[in-house]
């Protein structure tokens, strides 16, 4: 039992996240929703906080933008090897530009625990106008 809960802390066999969108295109001022799918590890954990960030990713000036971001602080306990769902909405901006080759957008989600490592997600939508 201790050599999982220290693997844990080093984020082998810990809770993961995964953020399950309702669809993949979007237009601008629309309303995003889904729920945060928690997947509990080998041993229980206590969740600090769930963050997410809608990033705009600019390919011909080689930047990423934060657009906005949800938190939901949590004391939540995640137990061994369960299923849990947290709902997720998110209203997009109505001045987002279309998808392009060179544009591109997605949810950077990010599960951190009280001890050990966060647990990472990344979704990838389209924009359409």
């Amino acid at each position: 039992m201790i050599l999982r809960k220290y693997m844990s802390l080093l984020g082998i066999g810990s809770a993961q996240i995964d953020l399950i969108l309702e669809k993949e295109i979007y237009r601008p001022g629309e309303s995003v929703s889904g729920y945060f799918l928690i997947k509990g590890g080998t041993i229980e954990q206590q969740i600090k906080r769930i963050d997410c960030n809608l990033v705009m990713k600019d390919q011909i000036l080689d930047k990423e933008t934060v657009i906005d971001t949800v938190a939901i602080l949590s004391t939540s306990l995640i137990e061994s090897e369960k299923l849990n769902k947290i709902g997720f909405t998110f209203q997009l901006p109505d001045s987002l530009a279309a998808s392009t080759d060179k544009i591109s957008y997605q949810f950077v989600t990010w599960l951190t625990f009280n001890k050990g490592v966060e647990s990472r997600d990344l979704d990838i939508i389209q924009i359409v106008q």
